[in-house]
């Protein structure tokens, strides 16, 4: 059948419409109800849509907690995190929401912000700057040679250039789209949230590792698949907790033996875009107050202690002259780090409370 101009005008009608009403409507019949302590649960961590929708649910008087991983908490459950602690301390629950994301680094938390971010606009946001990603060329993605890296569609595609990011262009453009295209996000959170991560032609395909391969959802109906019940985290997690073997400090000795190759800040792609997206905060306005660290200095050698004191002093200096709220926590004690930047539980608890004797941090929450 030959359509004409009225039937392609018509056809394109519908599809616009459908594009547009199907995520928005998707929220009706999803439950979404994030709890006290509610984080992106690790299986959904790009989700975006998901992460935005979450971001829409903010009471006018929460306060954002950005960041990355350290923020998000690694090696503890959902109640060992700063957020929790924060709420805690303040006696006001759900007060802080934890806006983290595991894999996070700038360069993506940038883009993560830009796009999914405009619920936060115009209120307080309390924003972790992690100088984990300055510890080497490799981290700051400024080598050519590939690196492999989480949330890759949230980075910057053509500029400013990262070197060490070798998408095509087809991959490129689609991320493009994807960031600018709502449908496209929902159709990546049905992906996420029902399929593993996994387009549908993937998820029928998926082997399951038997000799010879055997391919399990071949012959299941993928509409089955969506239940409208969003994954959560388990409630016993052999990975995060005081009872997981990885909830244990970084070394007993507290003897450090790492030498990072620091990055000069005026070359950091991660330097640079952690200044946009603290000016992009400001320019949405709102009330950004910045923690910085605290990295565990005990981990690496004595001499090269200097130069992360030198780039932390420098990115102090920074955030003061631009008029950024800012704080520097104190190095907490060794046995409370599970590694080069991550807490474990008590640290947490011992930063909050660091935070909250700091009169700066304690007037900012506070609202006075």
């Amino acid at each position: 059948m030959r359509l004409n101009v009225r039937h392609w005008a018509a056809a394109f009608t519908i599809l616009a419409i459908v594009t547009a009403l199907t995520p928005a409507l998707w929220k009706t019949v999803e439950r979404f109800e994030p709890g006290r302590d509610f984080r992106i649960p690790y299986a959904l961590s790009k989700d975006y849509w998901l992460y935005e929708r979450r971001l829409q649910l903010l009471a006018p008087t929460n306060i954002g907690v950005i960041g990355d991983s350290v923020i998000w908490g690694e090696y503890v459950r959902p109640d060992g995190t700063l957020s929790h602690f924060l709420n805690e301390q303040s006696g006001q629950p759900g007060k802080f929401v934890n806006a983290g994301v595991n894999g996070m680094f700038p360069l993506a938390l940038e883009g993560l912000i830009r796009y999914h971010g405009a619920p936060l606009r115009n209120r307080k946001v309390l924003l972790h700057c992690n100088v984990l990603w300055m510890t080497s060329p490799k981290a700051d993605l400024n080598t050519t040679k590939e690196e492999r890296f989480n949330h890759a569609d949230l980075v910057p595609q053509f500029s400013p250039r990262i070197p060490s990011y070798k998408a095509d262009l087809n991959q490129r453009l689609a991320a493009i789209v994807e960031r600018n295209f709502t449908f496209s996000q929902w159709a990546t959170h049905l992906q996420s949230a029902y399929f593993g991560q996994k387009n549908l032609l993937a998820w029928t395909l998926e082997e399951d590792g038997s000799d010879p391969p055997r391919h399990p959802n071949a012959y299941k109906n993928p509409f089955a698949q969506i239940t409208f019940k969003l994954p959560e985290e388990p409630a016993v997690d052999p990975e995060r907790g005081p009872d997981s073997p990885r909830h244990k400090p970084w070394s007993t000795t507290g003897q450090g033996s790492t030498r990072f190759e620091w990055v000069e800040l005026n070359q950091s792609l991660q330097w640079a875009a952690f200044q946009r997206l603290a000016g992009l905060l400001q320019s949405r306005g709102n009330d950004v107050l910045v923690v910085l660290g605290p990295f565990n200095a005990h981990i690496m050698t004595e001499e090269n202690r200097p130069a992360f004191r030198r780039i932390r002093d420098t990115i102090a200096d920074w955030l003061a002259k631009n008029r950024v709220a800012h704080v520097v926590p104190e190095v907490l004690p060794s046995q409370l780090y599970a590694d080069a930047s991550h807490p474990l539980t008590e640290g947490y608890q011992r930063l909050t409370e660091w935070l909250y004797n700091e009169t700066t941090f304690r007037k900012w929450a506070e609202g006075k």
